[in-house]
């Protein structure tokens, strides 16, 4: 007997030992990976920023798959309202219509929205120049008046103005009518689906004038402004002439920092929006909006566009639900 008591101590002892000299790792928390599916589609005006919002979303939940599309800020909001996508794409403020139909926003990131011609325009120098009055662009956009580059900055010349405007429901047209106090229907010229067609339509005509948000006008690797569109400088004094104060369109740095210090009238400049049907209750798509509003700011000069005031995303931030914490 004694000697089985002295073979279980010293096994006992044994296994004591070996086992106060292994690590012994704390338990592990079972964690769930996220995942879903998010359909995105809407305004021209958001869809470069949200694709490489999306690209570094997927980086780090790589279980989650984000389907986006453009086709104009008419289209992302019809899309959210039916169901049909989780998010629209809008480049405008809603109207009481669309809250009453349940439509909520996330203001998301800021641009602007900005006359252009073309770079072959017979009287470049004297526009660039001399700049062009938001009255001119009244009657060139509205009432239509003036029909030459003469008339419209007042220079004797008798070269045709051919007016290009949104045929789908944009945005960039909204906020560009906006401007005069009227609407997206009020706005004459050639109809041009897209802020790419739009682009290209003033490109071919060297006397044609339209409209663009910034991120179609300058090429996101050089900052400078595309090859065969040039943006008309607005004479924000009314003056005559652009003084060095109001000549920031070199660069899309600097555009970016005029728009972000006011110096750009808003509008043309504007919020940019995710829209939602009331406070989103998936969990994937309020992740990826609180991501927008936080990581993903770091994103937005590159691609073109403005980053939200510290006040502008807290706010934002605040509309989240706690769903995807």
């Amino acid at each position: 007997m004694k000697k089985i008591i002295l073979i279980v101590a010293i096994t006992g002892f044994a296994w004591f030992t070996f086992n106060s000299n292994k690590k012994i790792d704390p338990p592990k928390v079972a964690t769930t990976a996220l995942t879903g599916n998010i359909t995105i589609t809407g305004a021209f005006a958001l869809y470069p920023v949200a694709v490489k919002w999306a690209d570094e979303f997927k980086k780090i939940n790589p279980g989650v798959t984000i389907d986006i599309s453009a086709g104009g800020a008419g289209k992302g909001i019809t899309d959210v309202l039916s169901k049909v996508s989780d998010i629209g794409l809008v480049s405008r403020n809603l109207n009481p219509e669309e809250i009453k139909k349940g439509a909520y926003p996330f203001a998301v990131t800021k641009d602007a929205v900005v006359p252009t011609v073309s770079a072959t325009n017979p009287i470049l120098k004297d526009l660039l120049a001399k700049g062009i009055k938001k009255e001119a662009l009244n009657n060139i956009f509205i009432t239509g008046k003036y029909k030459t580059w003469g008339e419209a900055v007042n220079i004797k010349s008798a070269v045709p103005i051919h007016v290009y405007t949104r045929s789908d429901a944009a945005g960039a047209a909204e906020t560009w009518a906006n401007y005069f106090g009227k609407k997206q229907e009020d706005l004459q010229g050639v109809a041009v689906y897209g802020d790419p067609g739009l682009a290209q339509a003033v490109k071919r005509d060297p006397t044609g004038i339209g409209f663009n948000n910034i991120v179609y006008v300058y090429d996101s690797k050089t900052k400078k402004q595309t090859n065969g569109v040039i943006i008309l400088p607005l004479d924000l004094n009314n003056n005559g002439k652009i003084d060095p104060e109001e000549n920031f369109y070199d660069t899309m740095d600097q555009i970016i920092a005029a728009i972000a210090d006011g110096k750009y009238p808003a509008p043309p400049a504007r919020d940019l929006y995710f829209v939602t049907v009331g406070k989103p209750q998936n969990k994937a798509v309020s992740a990826f909006i609180r991501f927008v509003l936080t990581e993903g700011q770091k994103y937005v000069h590159d691609a073109g566009y403005i980053k939200l005031s510290d006040a502008k995303i807290k706010g934002e931030l605040a509309k989240l639900s706690t769903v995807d914490l």
